[in-house]
């Protein structure tokens, strides 16, 4: 029997995307996606993630591709505007679970230390979960195993009575590993049904 969910946030409950300020940057979406490809790469901002500093992130670009510069600083500096707002589905369906007084959810994420407090303040959702661990405060990010570890140990979470919910496919299979079963996320109304056919939500 399901007690637990754990929701990932980016793409899941929040809209993040730096489309929102990179698509007012560049003359063209070839541009912007050879700048995520070729400077400001995924592999870039997943070590923030994992707690590297901001600006230590952004010098050592700027010194790289010093070209760039101004489109790199931008990252950092209009970060905020590439939050687009809650997944109002999604939040639904966590006000919902919180109504269960026998379910308990969590929050795992991949977020800057720095940049994850202005999210705190802008959604009060945030502040619904049980607990929340976040990957910069850790030091650690998915889909590395001690993340999750991590996770069961501080709140007591019993994987075989747990969900986990991530958008990101290659997050799951670790906390499979443990014992979750996992959703990919795909939608608000996906998700739902995923959540009625495990018996947590009623249809």
């Amino acid at each position: 029997m399901i007690n637990t969910v754990v929701f990932d946030l980016g793409g899941v409950l929040i809209d993040w995307n730096p489309d929102y300020v990179y698509s007012k940057v560049f003359d063209s979406k070839q541009q912007m996606q050879w700048f995520y490809e070729n400077i400001c790469t995924p592999d870039w901002n997943e070590e923030q993630d994992a707690g590297r500093p901001l600006a230590e992130a952004t010098e050592l670009l700027v010194a790289r591709f010093p070209e760039h510069e101004k489109q790199i600083r931008i990252y950092y500096d209009r970060w905020v505007e590439m939050l687009g707002g809650p997944i109002s589905g999604t939040v639904e369906i966590l006000r919902e679970l919180k109504t269960d007084p026998a379910l308990k959810t969590y929050a795992l994420t991949n977020w800057s230390h720095e940049t994850f407090p202005v999210a705190l303040q802008k959604y009060d959702f945030l502040h619904w979960f049980n607990g929340r661990l976040v990957s910069g405060e850790e030091k650690t990010r998915k889909p590395f195993p001690d993340i999750y570890e991590k996770l069961v140990r501080r709140f007591d979470i019993h994987p075989e009575h747990s969900i986990y919910v991530d958008d990101n496919l290659r997050n799951l299979p670790p906390a499979r590993d443990l014992g979750f079963t996992t959703i990919q996320f795909q939608s608000p109304a996906q998700f739902r049904n995923e959540l009625v056919r495990y018996g947590v939500l009623k249809s």
